[in-house]
């Protein structure tokens, strides 16, 4: 799912993106992709629809693995071609590895899924509790935590670097004053805080660092040399430009405190070791609790779930697991079908959702995104807002909140920020975030009584309570 959340809170999770394809998921083993096809796909969202400057693409399936790269990774130097060893920042995708590094210690008996958090960290530190119930490892390692998207008492130095300069100190002293908004363990809202809280006392258990977690446990068992937070000279050298989604060029991210929701760094070579490992097709030390994280734990919401730091689609013919991250130039996404030995990573250094084209080589009847057609909002009267004002349930667990603030009509989904409608209608309304549309309907009275949410091909219907 890949949330692309505000520019300033990124590495997140865009339910809105999938959450449109399950109606059409139907597991089927895609055509023998070949090189050619796939920079195909590339050529046309890079030079055609302009939604990219270099994009890498790593496939396994029954005739192998492949890496295929198309642009650069610098738009002003066309000899800069990405390959499988340009480093991309990985954004959210680094969720997966704090989760292995749990499920890691969990299968070495260091700790337990349902430890709560306060016993990691320094006595001097109070975690929040609801209805006597303390937040577990597993709430962070699922987002049922009941803590909030992101920490409120950041105040960067450098909005374009926004997490560079937050502290151990400003970390604790927001859990301390947290407010739980729901029960713990019952509510799934996506958490960067959450899991940068996770890998936070897993170090702290290790009496480690993050990173060197990372290191010890995961990149050198798979070999991956090319994976890191810090970079070496090296991979200085291969490490992309990003740019944002009006392809201008963005700083690096730094995470220091918060790493395990976000701060790792990989290449298509290396993204496809951990694909293997994952789906089974190499063994290790840590196959046994990489089969774990693939486990469902908790419920997100229509024919979502998910398991240790992954997602789980499921469809007609089986499951496809998968997670997508963002920074502020760059996204990727990875995701695989264990069962029939399929996996695909994509890593671009834009900040433009491309997760259509991972799903698509898993699943080829999982479409790719039409080119957005640009759309242009008309003025009407913000009065008619108020009518549409409610909450929408598509099902229990994914409620779409809708309000007005102003002269704006906003929208948010469960775990998700909140976006603004734009009207093409005075019924029918778009996001510019992701190519999705919102209908709003009345009844005789003139009551609102539904809406439907349009995206990738489904209409998904939702009550207003």
């Amino acid at each position: 799912m890949p949330f692309v959340a505000t520019r300033a809170s990124c590495f997140v999770l865009f339910l809105f993106s999938l959450c449109g394809f399950h109606a059409s998921v139907l597991a089927q083993q895609p055509a023998s992709w070949t090189k050619d096809q796939i920079e195909q796909i590339l050529k046309g969202r890079i030079l055609k629809e302009k939604k990219g400057v270099g994009m890498v693409v790593g496939l396994i399936d029954a005739n192998g693995k492949k890496v295929v790269g198309f642009g650069t990774s610098n738009r002003n130097d066309p000899s800069t071609k990405v390959n499988g060893e340009t480093v991309f920042e990985i954004g959210s995708v680094s969720k997966v590895f704090t989760s292995l590094l749990l499920a890691e210690m969990v299968f070495k008996g260091e700790v337990n899924l349902n430890d709560p958090v306060a016993k990691f960290l320094p006595q001097s530190v109070t975690m929040p509790t609801r209805k006597g119930k303390e937040i577990t490892l597993l709430d962070l390692a699922t987002h049922t935590s009941s803590l909030p998207r992101l920490p409120t008492n950041y105040t960067p130095a450098d909005p374009e670097n926004p997490y560079a300069d937050y502290t151990v100190k400003q970390l604790y002293e927001f859990v301390q004053s947290a407010k739980l908004n729901s029960d713990i363990g019952t509510q799934y809202e996506y958490s960067n805080l959450g899991a940068g809280l996770l890998g936070h006392v897993l170090a702290l258990r290790a009496k480690s660092s993050f990173e060197e977690l990372l290191s010890s446990k995961i990149c050198k068992s798979l070999g991956m040399t090319s994976t890191a937070i810090a970079l070496n000279a090296d991979m200085k050298k291969r490490l992309s430009k990003g740019y944002d989604e009006n392809l201008n060029e963005k700083k690096n991210w730094d995470i220091p405190v918060l790493a395990g929701a976000g701060a790792i760094r990989s290449t298509g070579n290396d993204m496809l070791l951990f694909l293997e490992a994952n789906i089974g097709k190499t063994k290790s030390a840590l196959s046994i609790p990489m089969s774990e994280q693939h486990n469902a734990q908790r419920t997100v919401g229509p024919q979502m779930s998910i398991g240790l730091g992954w997602h789980i689609l499921a469809t007609a013919g089986g499951e496809i697991v998968w997670h997508n991250g963002q920074t502020g130039g760059y996204h990727s996404f990875i995701g695989f079908d264990k069962k029939r030995g399929v996996g695909v990573v994509v890593l671009s250094n834009a900040a433009i959702d491309c997760d259509d084209i991972g799903l698509h080589l898993i699943d080829s009847k999982l479409p790719l995104r039409e080119s957005a057609k640009e759309k242009s909002a008309i003025k009407v009267n913000p009065k008619l807002y108020d009518d549409y004002v409610g909450q929408y349930e598509i099902v229990p667990q994914f409620v779409m909140t809708v309000t007005k603030e102003q002269d704006k009509l906003m929208v948010q989904a469960t775990g998700q920020p909140k976006f603004e409608l734009f009207p093409e209608s005075e019924q029918k309304f778009f996001l510019k975030v992701v190519d999705a549309q919102v209908s709003f309907f009345k009844d005789g009275k003139g009551a609102v009584t539904h809406l439907i949410l349009h995206q990738n091909g489904a209409n998904q219907k939702a009550k207003k309570r």
